[in-house]
């Protein structure tokens, strides 16, 4: 399925990261997420697994690609809606593919339909030295109304 065309960020990489420390402290307290790339239509979070992220087994834990899949979206948001901190998940789905171990893991995000009120999104989370499809998710974002 082909992304959405015409979407412009509006927030550079800097200002997504500065706003996200500024209104959002506690989402990174460790620093494990990076926006790496926020691009038309779209971006790529990176989240440098360790071992606080492992289930036994040495497995990357779910809660932590799916906490990936939900701040990939945000950051998909804030960039290409404005910031407006007050736009939350409304809908994530997620599909757990192969087994991810520490290291770094990159949330490829694109946007589907940004609309005035939702903006629809899906990521694939890409993993390991052979860069496998780890997981992917869909979900959605509601986008307060403008003031």
């Amino acid at each position: 399925m082909p992304a959405q065309h015409d979407l412009n960020p509006v927030m550079s990489v800097a200002q997504v990261s500065a706003m996200l420390d500024e209104v959002f402290p506690q989402f990174n307290v460790d620093r494990a997420f990076e926006v790496r790339d926020i691009r038309p239509g779209g971006c790529t979070v990176r989240l440098n697994a360790g071992d606080n992220h492992l289930r036994p087994g040495g497995t990357v834990s779910g809660p932590s690609l799916f906490a990936l899949a939900d701040i990939a979206g945000y950051v998909c948001v804030l960039s290409h809606a404005g910031p407006d901190a007050l736009s939350v998940t409304t809908n994530l789905n997620i599909n757990f593919m192969r087994k991810a171990e520490a290291g770094p893991i990159d949330g490829h995000c694109r946007i589907l339909k940004l609309g005035r009120s939702l903006m629809v999104f899906d990521i694939e989370m890409i993993a390991g030295d052979d860069q496998h499809l780890v997981a992917h998710a869909t979900g959605t974002y509601s986008i307060p109304p403008k003031r």
